[in-house]
């Protein structure tokens, strides 16, 4: 989930009517909508949020994001098992949670969705507010203040960098919790086996995948939010309906595009022992190009798409909740902070 906020537009300002000719007769008291306290329109996206205000809406806007999803994306980390027990194949992602909750309780397709709230948090609020700061530090040096495609890049790179250091420890765990015949019960038991037999490193085993995967992604989710809100939101406005489309969209074509690295990421975070014992891995697999070979060398060119249906259609409504939840609410609060500075 990684995302761009703070649309470019919002630095727009509305340009006035000419005045019109003055009518004979007494003039009309101003309107309250349009005069007064300077309220701003509904519609204008909000400019000079604070730190605060981007770290509270991004922690909100993460949250959400992963946790409204999250029995999908329970199937799809078993879904891109290279090597899933015979009770655990699925065909497709509603028959996988009806299976789910048939068989193993209504609850467990959320197993491990509270260390995803630990994680999320912190890691969006991070994430957001690095990213508006570098944006608007790069746009002055390559654009001199105006919008630059590359100023958004490259703070979304940076960002990323801080966000997957954060949220990497909660996907090792959150992951192995939701596969099958998982034997963890609780995100405690979960982190002390881990660590005790594994060591810290397992934590951040996928790490560098994690960067490599996400980098494309926010890349190709950029370039295709921006493609959207040009076809349906040209003059760029706070849209609600314009930000979940353009986000639903870009979020499926990237996470479509980026799947193989995805597929990857699961086996480095999870260490299926039925995989690891059929290519005679005694210890633990670790490093990128050793997951792309050992994902290949069991599955093909079609193991690197394993759970892409799953990934797509979590990531289409995630993407777009992110999108619309952390507009909503940095619109809100930079509102509250302009009436309390108010003097009326």
């Amino acid at each position: 989930m990684e995302l761009r906020c703070g649309v470019e537009a919002a630095a727009m300002t509305a340009v006035p009517s000419p005045p019109a000719e003055a009518s004979p007769g007494p003039a009309s008291p101003p309107s309250p909508s349009s005069e007064g306290c300077g309220e701003a329109e509904y519609e204008s996206l909000p400019t000079g949020a604070s730190l605060g205000t981007h770290m509270t809406a991004g922690a909100v806007a993460g949250i959400l994001e992963h946790t409204v999803m999250y029995p999908v994306d329970s199937v799809k980390t078993r879904m891109q098992s290279l090597q899933p027990d015979p009770k655990a194949q699925y065909r497709s992602v509603f028959e996988a949670l009806r299976k789910i909750v048939q068989t193993e309780g209504f609850w467990r397709p959320l197993r491990g969705i509270n260390v995803t709230v630990i994680g999320a948090g912190p890691a969006h609020a991070l994430y957001f507010a690095c990213y508006e700061k570098m944006k608007r530090t790069l746009s002055d040096i390559i654009h001199h203040g105006g919008n630059s495609h590359l100023a958004n890049g490259m703070a979304g790179s940076m960002a990323t960098l801080l966000h997957d250091g954060v949220m990497n420890p909660a996907e090792v765990v959150k992951q192995r919790m939701q596969m099958y015949n998982s034997p963890y019960k609780t995100v405690m038991e979960c982190i002390r086996t881990v660590h005790r037999t594994e060591g810290l490193g397992a934590f951040y085993r996928s790490y560098t995948t994690q960067l490599t995967m996400n980098v494309p992604f926010q890349a190709i989710h950029f370039i295709t939010y921006e493609f959207m809100q040009e076809q349906i939101n040209p003059r760029r406005q706070y849209n609600p309906l314009s930000h979940i489309v353009s986000g639903a969209v870009a979020g499926a074509v990237a996470a479509a595009a980026t799947t193989p690295l995805d597929v990857c990421k699961t086996l480095l975070n999870t260490q299926e022992n039925m995989v690891l014992s059929s290519i005679n891995i005694s210890g633990h697999l670790s490093g990128m190009a050793n997951a792309f070979r050992t994902v290949y060398q069991l599955g093909g060119v079609a193991g690197y798409f394993k759970g892409v249906q799953a990934r797509v259609i979590y990531q289409m409504p995630s993407t777009a909740i992110a999108w619309s939840v952390y507009e909503f609410f940095k619109y809100v609060l930079t509102k509250r902070e302009m009436k309390k500075g108010s003097p009326c």
